[in-house]
């Protein structure tokens, strides 16, 4: 029976503490507002509740009072609850509030600290909030005042002659006044202003110019306003990346989607992961690998080749095998350096990765059977092409082709539809990604910019009516990121 109230940091969800992490895994219900990451919720247990009581300027889901209500029962439950703020629960957050609240009730909560938005968003902002002999201090003030406060509790003329940098937090709907009264208590008009919205996050935009003309341009909330010299710095860090303001795609099954992403956010993207594919059992339930595994650990000899296209194949065919060590005498071919790693992985180096990583590469370079003949098992998709097993099969191997796993479509949500039609670019890794992603969606909401990871994939979208824009060269996801990069230059604010 613990509340935790837990800061989220400004939005960027890997600004979130190991402790918040950590607690969050344990809830039983998350009360969560709209400035905390989206992401950050599935790191909560699937059985947790989720409740959405998140404010936005002149529009509050729940005020502050049924929120306070809302902790205290879950709390008084028994329940596991997770407060999610967004920043710090202590600063200009209501974190307090909610404390006394659960307090008076006699109900345990932990505060977790996180990282305020007064710090991050100007550092994300390309703006050091001190800087050494031009701003040796800074002040955070609030901008949003408690109504009941009749003119206020702020002293804008004391705030103004600080002398340092001014960190200034829900102050976009009161920015002239706020302004005014910097300037009437004798700041400089030329003194250099910034605002940066959605600071953290891929839609994060930075307005540039002085307390005297930062008014003239549109701002909006949530904004985080920096006045000071520092606010002339534009380090550009954050901003500048290549995919930054695009949003991007990723189709792959979810187990591998996610360092996929990771990457696609590393370069600036903002990420919408719709796994169009499931990776699951075969429709024999595994009865023919485990048979042909049993097999190949037999010592006997039975095969001469283990050949992998996947490494979805490398760990279902792994997952059977007893030992690494009854691969003894048997050598392992492995389409693409994805699949080799994968092998790596198992401490099993490849004899044979082709240059080219597609089925056609592999044949090309797999070597001719001894004269006696030999055996070469091949674990891969149930639903495949059938070039390879055929090739290898007129060079005179005997080829049984197991099905390690099957590719089972996985729904697409109707919010997610709606996002996937807005967005920049999708990325293909698989044929069965296309097909699947096409028949949830349909073509004509398929993303402008069309990424394939390899002939194939393309061959699958071409048919499909999509227009494929790139394709990558070598077929790896490494190789993908880089030609989504050429071809989808940074957004224009």
């Amino acid at each position: 029976m613990t509340v935790y109230l837990v800061g989220a940091g400004p939005g960027d969800p890997g600004l979130l503490t190991l402790r918040g992490a950590e607690v969050l895994r344990l809830a039983d219900v998350v009360v969560h507002d709209r400035l905390s990451a989206v992401e950050l919720l599935e790191l909560a247990p699937d059985t947790a509740e989720r409740i959405d009581v998140g404010k936005a300027p002149r529009h509050h889901r729940m005020t502050q009072d049924d929120i306070n209500a809302l902790l205290v029962e879950r709390g008084l439950t028994g329940q596991t609850v997770v407060r999610l703020k967004g920043g710090d629960p202590f600063v200009f957050a209501r974190g307090s509030e909610e404390a006394h609240a659960l307090a008076a009730a006699g109900v345990p909560y932990e505060v977790v600290p996180g990282i305020t938005s007064a710090l991050a968003v100007p550092a994300y902002g390309g703006i050091p909030v001190t800087q050494r002999f031009s701003s040796t201090s800074f002040t955070v003030v609030t901008g949003h005042e408690d109504p009941s406060s009749g003119d206020g509790t702020v002293d804008w003329g004391a705030v103004a002659n600080t002398g340092g940098t001014l960190v200034i937090l829900m102050g976009v709907g009161r920015w002239p006044q706020i302004a005014e009264r910097l300037l009437a208590a004798g700041r400089s008009p030329e003194t250099p202003a910034a605002a940066v919205r959605w600071g953290s996050r891929p839609n994060q935009h930075t307005v540039r110019a002085t307390l005297a003309t930062l008014a003239d341009h549109p701002l909006e909330a949530p904004s985080v306003i920096v006045v000071g010299q520092v606010a002339a710095e534009d380090l550009n860090w954050f901003e500048g990346r290549p995919l930054f303001g695009r949003t991007v795609v990723v189709t792959r099954a979810r187990a591998q989607a996610s360092a996929f992403a990771h990457e696609l956010r590393s370069l600036g993207a903002s990420v919408i992961e719709a796994p169009t594919i499931e990776v699951v059992d075969p429709s024999d339930g595994g009865a023919a690998l485990r048979a042909a595994v049993d097999e190949l650990s037999s010592g006997t000899g039975a095969y001469d080749w283990l050949v992998v296209t996947s490494v979805n194949g490398v760990e279902r065919t792994f997952d059977h095998l007893p030992d690494a060590r009854v691969l003894a005498g048997v050598r392992v071919a492995a389409v693409g350096t994805a699949t080799a790693e994968a092998l790596a992985a198992r401490r099993i180096v490849a004899d044979l990765v082709p240059e080219r990583f597609v089925a056609e590469g592999l044949i090309e370079a797999f070597p001719a059977p001894p004269p006696e003949g030999g055996r070469v098992l091949l674990a891969r998709a149930e639903v495949a092409r059938t070039e390879l097993p055929d090739a290898l099969r007129a060079m005179g191997w005997e080829v049984p082709d197991v099905a390690a796993y099957r590719a089972a479509p996985a729904a697409v949500a109707d919010e997610v539809a709606e996002r996937i039609a807005a967005a920049d670019a999708v990325t293909f890794t698989s044929s069965s990604t296309v097909t699947n992603l096409v028949a949830a969606v349909g073509a004509d909401r398929v993303p402008p910019v069309v990424a394939s990871i390899g002939p194939v994939t393309t061959a699958t979208a071409r048919k499909l009516g999509l227009e494929v824009t790139v394709e990558a060269t070598p077929h790896t996801t490494e190789a993908l990121l880089a030609a989504l990069v050429e071809a989808l230059p940074p957004a224009v604010p």
